[in-house]
């Protein structure tokens, strides 16, 4: 695995992230992983990005984390969600510029507070080709109530934040293809768990990609 820090660009700020490739030639498919809320800690090396991004690469995939804005390196500050979209969308045209990377399979997964981004642009970007939302929040309701493509959604059965049942409700309408996977004794954080659910996620795109 080839790890590389990378600066690119958010309409004016300058975003930092880190693009793993697997060994060989490529070009590689590749996934853009959204971390959790700005204002609560989250970054780039948050345990369950890390874990996701391990995960990518054992399954032949490239990864690319990056920072939010006013996160770590990353310039400018937190925008509710908005800008965040802005460097979602920001992250997935930096990996379409690399030849590294086939430009047909491209997915995008978020955890907590990235999962809402991570939707969003999944819903607005025709490039990318499947999502996954871990511990996550459809907002607004009916964001993915046409999506057709391959979506993902893993959730603790203890999480705090989120009601498993609605969420469950929520995906029941959505349009296949779609899947989602609860574990029991498991809360927001994911602590000690991050590798098995990571493992399944990896799978997720290897098959949808």
């Amino acid at each position: 695995m080839r790890q590389e820090r990378v600066e690119f660009q958010s309409g004016q700020l300058t975003l930092e992230g880190v693009l793993r490739l697997p060994e060989g030639e490529g070009p590689f498919g590749v996934v853009v992983v959204c971390h959790p809320h700005p204002q609560m800690g989250g970054d780039m090396r948050n345990n369950v990005v890390s874990a996701v991004c391990m995960a990518l690469a054992g399954k032949g995939l490239a990864s690319f984390k990056f920072n939010f804005r006013g996160v770590g390196g990353s310039e400018g500050y937190y925008d509710n969600g908005i800008g965040e979209c802005d460097d979602a969308l920001a992250a997935v045209s930096y990996v379409l510029s690399k030849k590294e990377i086939d430009s047909e399979r491209i997915g995008i997964c978020g955890y907590s507070f990235g999962s809402m981004v991570a939707l969003k642009v999944a819903a607005k970007e025709q490039k990318i080709r499947a999502v996954a939302g871990i511990s996550p929040f459809i907002k607004p309701a009916d964001l993915l109530d046409a999506y057709t493509k391959p979506k993902i959604f893993l959730c603790g059965a203890r999480d705090g934040f989120i009601n498993t049942k609605s969420l469950q409700q929520q995906v029941e309408k959505l349009p296949e293809p779609k899947e989602i996977v609860l574990y029991p004794d498991i809360d927001h954080f994911w602590f000690g768990q991050e590798r098995s659910m990571a493992a399944r996620v990896g799978e997720f795109f290897a098959g949808s990609l």
